[in-house]
């Protein structure tokens, strides 16, 4: 199923605007994002493939099943708890039996676990950004051979200086295991090109040196080591990187660039927004999207405060939570019987509604 069917099935219970527009932080440059609830037919809900939740390619428009979108509530996840709080403005289209859902069924001390560990995710991604801005790695992918040294007497070279000084070719030198010596080879080489010697590596992309037939006879010329651990985490990274390039957000990454800090502003911003809402949800049981202070949370995103300077935001506002729990009005947990009665009716009055050919909608469907 796709979000075409669930349009065309009349599936969607809920759909609203999420995101930045929700929070009151949207800039000329903020997509609209778009989640949702959908409830499966009966014989899908029945049958072997549940599907919890259908998005686009681009995961900006997203729509929960009715199951998994209150399992996720009663597990106080953040984003879920942000779709049921959308205020009337973001709202384009609920079903009158979601209103059977209330905050207040939901909220509880939990909050204070899954937000703070939901805002450490954001930090932890917001500095892990550091090591891509400011380690970029060249396009021109490295070999084995950076990654081979000689051992000749009590020095070492690098393998290419040490081939080009002798103006030997790789293709005619021949390596032997050596034992007990892990990545540590003998080395020798066919000057007449007769031996049969398979060269260092097979080609220029090869993945691992290669190792050829040595006679007892032939002579040992030094020892070759490869830091396979070394090339194994450079083609991790490599790879990381170049996938980060190809899929990153281009405006994003000039903001971070620009602002010459060291992290993932917007990262950021959204750990202090997250913060700042369970603080008030602890202290006051309520939920408030759109952000009262719009220009401070942008300021954070244009990078007009350093990294230890959020980080001191931040162990403020987890002190705040910490006191704020302790004498809280929120349940110990979200009242989970009743949530799952409510849960069985909507469901089950959405399946009469199909057995009796009534509609099960009014007002208008989402476009």
């Amino acid at each position: 199923m796709n979000i075409t069917d669930l349009k065309a099935q009349n599936l969607i219970l809920l759909e609203v605007i999420s995101g930045s527009r929700a929070f009151g932080l949207a800039t000329e440059t903020s997509d609209t994002d778009i989640k949702g609830v959908f409830y499966l037919p009966k014989d899908k809900f029945y049958g072997l493939h549940y599907i919890p939740q259908i998005s686009n390619a681009s995961n900006d428009i997203v729509y929960y099943e009715i199951g998994r979108f209150t399992e996720l509530l009663l597990k106080n996840n953040p984003n879920i708890i942000e779709v049921l709080a959308s205020a009337p403005e973001c709202i384009l289209y609920q079903h009158p039996l979601m209103q059977q859902f209330s905050l207040k069924q939901f909220l509880s001390k939990q909050i204070q676990q899954t937000f703070i560990n939901y805002a450490c995710s954001q930090i932890k991604k917001a500095k892990g950004l550091n090591k891509k801005i400011n380690n970029p790695v060249d396009s021109k992918r490295k070999t084995v051979f950076d990654f081979c040294h000689i051992i000749d007497q009590q020095h070492t070279y690098p393998l290419n200086n040490w081939l080009q000084q002798r103006q030997w070719q790789q293709h005619q030198c021949g390596l032997a295991n050596i034992p007990h010596a892990t990545d540590l080879y003998a080395l020798y080489y066919d000057e007449n090109g007769n031996k049969g010697y398979r060269g260092i590596m097979q080609h220029e992309n090869a993945n691992d040196i290669c190792l050829s037939s040595i006679s007892p006879t032939d002579p040992f010329i030094a020892y070759l080591s490869f830091n396979r651990n070394g090339y194994s985490t450079y083609c991790r990274e490599y790879k990381s990187y170049w996938q980060w390039v190809e899929k990153r957000n281009e405006q994003r990454y000039l903001t971070n660039s620009q602002s010459g800090q060291d992290y993932d502003t917007k990262n950021m911003m959204h750990t202090i927004r997250l913060l700042q809402v369970a603080l008030e949800i602890i202290s006051h049981g309520t939920v408030t999207n759109k952000r009262p202070n719009r220009q401070e949370l942008l300021d954070i995103k244009h990078g007009k405060f350093s990294y230890t300077e959020n980080l001191h935001k931040v162990d403020s506002l987890l002190s705040q939570i910490t006191e704020a729990s302790k004498t809280s009005s929120l349940p110990e947990e979200p009242a989970t019987a009743e949530v799952m009665r409510t849960l069985i009716n909507i469901r089950q009055t959405l399946y009469n509604n199909h057995q009796t050919g009534s509609t099960p909608f009014t007002g208008n469907q989402p476009d």
